[in-house]
């Protein structure tokens, strides 16, 4: 008689050594049963120890945290034995999801910081005291929902730097407009109502395609990150700024070109429209960058349709701003093809410059 694993956990296992999560078998079988299934999934590997129900009675708490990590597989373990395993490898400072469907299972699973309770043989019990529910009882639905969960928390980390970065920009847009034309103009480089503008259509709309992103591809080679880490750890706060500056620097240059080389000198509204413009569109293309920590070259343009279609409704948003009447009611002036290339120009050099920054980072992390 043999109760044989699901074809696909033997992969699932190994997926997770790779993410760096530490699979456990707890069992009622005996040792050998345990092992030789354990051994089979990836779980019980060369080295690892089999400790049975017994041997671990006679272990002080002290005494299996000190050995948690070399012990593999638990064997004709009672509910009892189950909440000290789970016990010990939580005062390692580890998160600790527990798998179970008996009545038996529902200590461990409530004393787990993540119980997992069987959907079809799992009891009520047992489902009432889990954290979630796996309604096809199979072990790679929870590798699938880590997947997920690491692809969601990268996208609001990405998005949280995207939106973040794009308004230190207009800040320093807006403090160093003031700060160099003071002794000139009495007018901001940028108005406030095409800050708003810029604000609910190129920043907005792409903030939210980036939440719909595709986790990538080596999100399950990471190891996990702590529970009590910061969002900004990992050089985000300095992402955020150097990017912020990169922002602010090519709009207060497109506002300066405008300024003083297109059209008659000092013309401020053109300057403005020149700046409204390059703040804008920096921000879609910088979208694209903020998509992925690799380079962008090598990431799918077609796998996320949200950022499209965000790129293009805010593309088309933006031109009627400056090419229709609404050109008035938004201090904006009619622009020659010299500037909208400058413009378009200026903006798109987000990509190369944060490519470049990328690439600076990945020989670092090399070293």
């Amino acid at each position: 008689m043999i109760d044989p694993p699901h074809e696909e956990a033997r992969d699932a296992v190994a997926t997770c050594v790779k993410a760096g999560i530490r699979p456990v078998m707890m069992t009622g079988d005996h040792a050998v049963t345990a092992s030789a299934i354990a051994t089979q999934l990836g779980i019980l590997r060369e080295g690892d120890r089999v400790v049975t129900g017994s041997e671990l009675q006679n272990m002080s708490e002290a005494e299996l945290a000190g050995e948690i990590n070399a012990i593999s597989v638990y064997a004709r373990v009672s509910p009892e034995d189950k909440i000290k395993i789970v016990k010990a490898w939580k005062s390692q400072g580890h998160i600790v999801a527990m798998t179970g469907d008996g009545v038996n299972d529902a200590p461990a699973l409530k004393a787990a910081d993540i119980g997992c309770a069987m959907g079809i043989t799992g009891t009520d019990v047992a489902k009432g005291a889990a954290d979630m529910t796996l309604v096809d009882d199979n072990f790679a639905t929870i590798v699938s929902a880590v997947r997920y969960g690491r692809g969601l928390y990268d996208n609001i980390k990405k998005s949280v730097t995207f939106l973040t970065g794009s308004n230190i920009g207009e800040i320093l847009v807006v403090l160093a407009g003031l700060l160099l034309l003071t002794s000139t103009e009495h007018r901001a480089p940028l108005e406030a109502i095409q800050i708003l503008m810029i604000n609910l259509v190129t920043d907005s709309l792409p903030a939210l395609a980036l939440g719909m992103e595709p986790a990538e591809r080596d999100v399950m080679q990471r190891k996990p990150r702590p529970a009590d880490e910061s969002i900004l750890a990992g050089g985000m706060a300095v992402r955020m700024v150097l990017q912020g500056i990169m922002i602010g620097i090519l709009t207060l240059a497109a506002f300066f070109i405008g300024y003083n080389h297109l059209g008659k000198p000092h013309d401020f509204d053109t300057a403005q429209t020149m700046a409204f413009l390059v703040l804008a569109m920096s921000q879609l293309f910088h979208a694209f960058n903020m998509r992925t920590y690799g380079s962008v070259f090598r990431h799918s343009l077609l796998s996320n349709k949200y950022m499209l279609a965000a790129f293009a409704g805010s593309i088309l948003i933006l031109l009627l701003t400056a090419l229709t009447p609404l050109a008035s009611v938004f201090k904006l002036v009619p622009l020659s093809l010299t500037g909208w290339g400058i413009a378009v120009g200026l903006a798109f050099s987000v990509i190369p410059i944060v490519e470049i920054g990328k690439l600076i980072g990945r020989l670092f992390r090399k070293k």
